[in-house]
C-alpha cells in the first residue's frame, strides 16, 4: 500500500497507470514501426516526446471521463464507450494543441493506426485488470478485531469498492454469540478466540490487525495486541483505518479521543501564508480569464428575469465570523418570501431558466472568486452555510463546529467527494469529509481538490 494524501492506495493501482501510460505510449511506437519498419525511430528523442505529450494528455481525458473508477467502468461495453469518448476528446484536444504547436503534429496515419491499436491493448489491457481486481488478486489481507458498527462500515466499504486493495479474511467478534451471526459472511473465517490473534495472523500470513471493537474496557487484548507489533504485523485502530480507507471519518462514531490524540490539524504561519498566496493567485487568474463569461452571465441573467445580477447572503466563515457571500441570482426575485430559508431542492421551480444552465456548470458561484481575493473565502475549504441552518446542525451533529476552524472554500473535499446535500444525513456525510479536509490540510490536496473540481464541472454533477 502507498499512503497519500493520508489515504492509503494499493501499489497495483500506480503500477496500473504507470503501464497503461506504457501501453498508449508503446501504441504509438508500434504503429511507426509497422509503417515504416525503421527501428531507428526508436532513437528519436523529439518523436519519443512527442509520444509522451499524447500519452499524457490520453490519461488525463481517461481520467476525466472516469475510466481509473472501476466501480463505474467495470464492464467491456462501458469500457469500449468511455474509451472511445476519450480517444475522441484527445483527438480534439491534441488537435487545438497542434493548431498552436505545429512542430509536435504527428503524422496522421500513425495517429490513426495508433488509435485503432489502442483500442484492443486497453481494452484487453482492462479486462484483465478488471478480473484480477474481482479475483482480488494481490489484495492485501486484515483481520478485523471486533463487531462493533464500525467493524461493519469497514467491511462493507470493502465489499463494495472492489478496487481498494483490501480483503477480509478473518474477523474475530468481541463476544461468542455474535459470531454465530457473522458465519454467514461468505469467504470470512470467523474466530473467536482473540487470545489467539497472533497465531491466527501468522499462521494465514496476515500483516494488518484493524482494532474495532465495541467496549475496550476490560475485554482489550493488550498482551496478543503486543505479540502482533513485536511479530511486525501492523495494527490500527478502527477509526484511523477507516479515515485512510475512504477518505472521510466517521463522525457519528469516533470518539473524542481519538479526535485528540490523533494526527493532523497541523497549522504554521508558512502553511497559512502559501494557502493565501495560493488563493490571491489563483482568484486574480480566474477573475482576469473568466471576465467574458462573468460578462455574458450576467447580460444573460438581466435578459432572463426581473431582479438583480448578483444575489448576496449571510453565511458563516472562519471562527463562526458572518459575512455576505456573492453569487450570480439562479432563482426568482424574493425566492424565499414565501418559505423562509430552505435547501435547495432537486428540480426546484424557483430556478430560472438561465440559473439552472449556470447551476449545472458552477458558473452561479464564480462571482465568490471576488470573495476569495479579498479574504473572506478560501478557494477549497467546507461549503459556506447560512447561520439558520448551522445553529440547527451544530445541536444535531456531533463535531458539527470544528468545520468553522478554516475559512469556507469555493469548492472542497466534501463538494467533489459527495453529491449536493439538502438534508441533516447528507450534511453529517459532508462534514464526515470536511473534518478529513481539515485534519490533512495541505498545498498538494488543495491541487487535488481543484482538478477534481473542474471535472464536476466539465460534466455538471451534483448540482441543483
Amino acid at each position: 500500500m502507498l499512503r497519500l494524501l493520508r489515504q492509503y492506495f494499493p501499489i497495483r493501482n500506480i503500477i496500473f497507470y504507470i503501464l497503461e501510460g506504457f501501453v498508449i505510449f508503446g501504441s504509438f511506437l508500434l504503429a511507426t514501426l509497422v509503417l515504416t519498419r525503421s527501428g531507428s525511430l526508436l532513437f528519436d528523442l523529439f518523436l519519443c516526446l512527442r509520444f509522451l505529450l499524447i500519452t499524457f494528455i490520453c490519461q488525463i481525458c481517461l481520467y476525466y471521463n472516469d475510466l481509473y473508477d472501476f466501480k463505474v467502468a467495470s464492464t467491456i461495453t462501458e469500457v469500449s464507450i468511455r474509451l472511445l469518448q476519450s480517444l475522441g476528446i484527445t483527438s480534439i484536444s491534441l488537435a487545438l494543441i497542434y493548431l498552436v504547436f505545429p512542430v509536435v503534429i504527428v503524422d496522421q496515419v500513425v495517429f490513426i493506426l495508433s488509435i485503432c491499436f489502442l483500442l484492443v491493448f486497453i481494452i484487453g489491457w482492462r479486462l484483465l485488470y478488471i478480473f484480477v481486481i474481482k479475483k482480488g488478486l494481490f489484495n492485501e489481507t486484515i483481520i478485523i478485531l471486533g463487531s462493533s458498527p464500525l467493524a461493519f462500515d469497514i467491511l462493507d466499504e470493502i465489499n463494495n469498492e472492489p478496487d481498494c486493495g483490501y480483503s477480509v479474511t478473518v474477523i474475530i467478534p468481541d463476544s461468542e454469540k455474535e459470531a454465530l451471526d457473522i458465519k454467514a459472511l461468505e469467504k470470512i473465517i470467523v474466530r473467536k478466540e482473540k487470545d489467539e490473534l497472533c497465531d491466527i495472523a501468522k499462521e494465514l500470513g496476515i500483516k494488518k490487525v484493524i482494532v474495532a471493537l465495541k467496549e475496550q474496557r476490560g475485554l482489550f487484548p493488550t498482551q496478543e495486541l503486543i505479540r502482533c507489533r513485536t511479530a511486525g504485523i501492523e495494527v490500527l485502530e478502527g477509526s484511523s483505518f477507516y479515515e485512510m480507507l475512504t477518505g472521510k471519518v466517521l463522525v457519528t462514531k469516533i470518539k473524542p479521543s481519538w479526535l485528540i490524540f490523533s494526527d493532523g490539524f497541523k497549522k504554521s504561519i508558512l502553511r497559512t501564508t502559501l494557502k493565501r498566496i495560493e488563493d490571491i493567485i489563483i482568484s486574480l487568474i480566474m477573475l482576469i480569464l473568466l471576465s467574458p463569461l462573468l460578462l455574458i452571465a450576467g447580460i444573460l441573467i438581466k435578459l432572463d428575469s426581473k431582479g438583480p445580477v448578483l444575489f448576496s447572503q449571510d453565511r458563516v466563515g472562519q471562527n463562526k465570523k458572518e459575512y455576505m457571500m456573492h453569487k450570480f441570482r439562479s432563482m426568482v426575485e424574493d425566492a424565499e418570501k414565501l418559505t423562509g430559508p430552505v435547501w435547495a431542492q432537486t428540480n426546484d421551480d424557483r430556478v430560472t431558466r438561465i440559473g439552472k444552465i449556470i447551476r449545472k456548470f458552477r458558473i452561479d458561484e464564480l462571482p465568490q472568486l471576488w470573495d476569495v481575493l479579498i479574504g473572506k473565502m478560501s478557494m477549497v475549504g467546507p461549503r459556506p452555510e447560512r447561520k439558520h441552518f448551522t445553529d440547527d446542525l451544530e445541536k444535531k451533529i456531533p463535531f458539527y463546529s470544528e468545520r468553522f476552524a478554516v475559512k469556507p472554500g469555493l469548492t472542497g473535499w466534501a463538494q467533489v467527494s459527495y453529491e449536493y446535500g439538502a438534508t441533516v444525513d447528507d450534511a453529517i456525510e459532508k462534514l464526515n469529509y470536511d473534518l478529513f479536509y481539515i485534519k490533512n490540510l495541505s498545498i498538494i490536496m488543495d491541487i487535488v481538490i481543484i482538478l477534481r473540481t473542474v471535472k464536476t464541472v466539465l460534466f455538471g454533477k451534483g448540482a441543483r
